[in-house]
């Protein structure tokens, strides 16, 4: 092994990628930046680091995961400058907003295509010479959208959740050789990403989902305040790469930490309860066109369902009904269709 070791960070010319490779760099790794235009990625690194135009650690390749040719010159130069890299960090990726039946197929497939047939392919050509050398560690990036199924997100969401799962079946394949993953869950970082001019939207908000998204829309910028900043990400993936077991999967961020423990402990029923209520989502069947509107009574029980136990809310519903005026369809001896909760 080299004294010096090499780490390729895709997307490193902003964001978490440019925080992670000034970190690295001030603790002595020599990074390589594979971006889609080296001279900006390089001049922001630069400027981000104080490195001076020739310094051996700073170097920059050209990549685009969507284009298959890139991807193995991309490959060809990583190995020509510091050959087998010592970690691979993918990075790199785009974000989306808009509900399932508002996003295209091609943004579907550029997002599968940047998140994992583009990583997937330089991983495969860089492979066999981490293999011969007996050493590295594949870091793959996802997030809360990974974890679980998130609404208004969900081409992201599912690319998201395609690398957790690629990343647990490589890990199985490459340790016998000495190499090893690890998919670091982030939590929100304050980087151009979550801002409206850092992803991509096809949010109809005079459309069906209108009322999603304006909750959504609202509750995420108030998240968007107190996000972190990415030298903690930074720090974070400086810690990642030290680690020694097969697979290892680590959250970065408080809010990371407490989805992983929540979804390890939770159903994934109360999961999906808990993310409709924090999201401001309508419950089961509000906005069908012949949902009844719900009474005082019904809304105060719902409230009361999204927040006491089950045996608190049975006992409050048994109480209500004994003392509940029958409508005049069940003095008649018809039935009263309950809203649906």
């Amino acid at each position: 092994m080299s004294e010096q070791r090499s780490v390729v960070i895709t997307g490193a010319s902003r964001g978490l990628g440019l925080a992670s490779a000034q970190y690295l760099y001030a603790r002595g790794w020599r990074v390589v930046a594979a971006v889609r235009s080296v001279d900006t990625g390089l001049a922001a690194l630069r400027e981000a680091t104080g490195a001076d135009v020739d310094d051996p650690r700073v170097i920059g390749v050209r990549l685009d995961l969507l284009d298959p040719d890139s991807i193995t010159a991309a490959a060809t130069a990583i190995q020509k400058a510091v050959g087998a890299p010592d970690a691979l960090v993918h990075n790199a990726g785009i974000a989306a907003a808009g509900m399932l039946e508002e996003t295209p197929m091609d943004l579907w497939e550029r997002m599968f295509a940047t998140h994992v047939f583009g990583p997937v392919a330089l991983t495969q050509a860089l492979l066999p010479a981490m293999r011969a050398a007996g050493r590295g560690r594949v870091v793959l990036i996802s997030s809360a959208g990974g974890v679980r199924g998130m609404p208004a997100i969900a081409a992201y969401s599912a690319a998201k959740g395609a690398v957790e799962r690629c990343g647990e079946a490589l890990a199985g394949e490459i340790a016998p050789f000495g190499l090893g993953v690890t998919v670091l869950v982030t939590g929100v970082f304050d980087t151009e990403i979550i801002t409206d001019s850092g992803a991509y939207t096809f949010r109809d908000f005079d459309g069906p989902y209108g009322q999603h998204h304006a909750t959504i829309d609202r509750r995420g910028r108030a998240a968007m305040k107190i996000a972190s900043p990415p030298a903690k990400f930074a720090a974070g993936l400086a810690a990642a790469l030290g680690d020694r077991g097969p697979y290892v999967r680590r959250a970065i961020g408080i809010d990371a930490a407490a989805l992983l423990v929540s979804n390890r402990l939770l159903s994934s029923r109360t999961m999906h309860q808990i993310s409709r209520i924090a999201m401001g989502l309508p419950r089961f069947g509000r906005l069908r066109p012949s949902a009844p509107k719900a009474n005082l009574t019904t809304r105060a029980m719902i409230r009361g369902a999204e927040r006491l136990p089950e045996p608190i809310m049975m006992r409050i519903r048994s109480l209500v009904l004994r003392f509940q005026k029958p409508s005049p369809a069940a003095s008649a001896g018809g039935t009263e269709q309950d809203p649906a909760i």
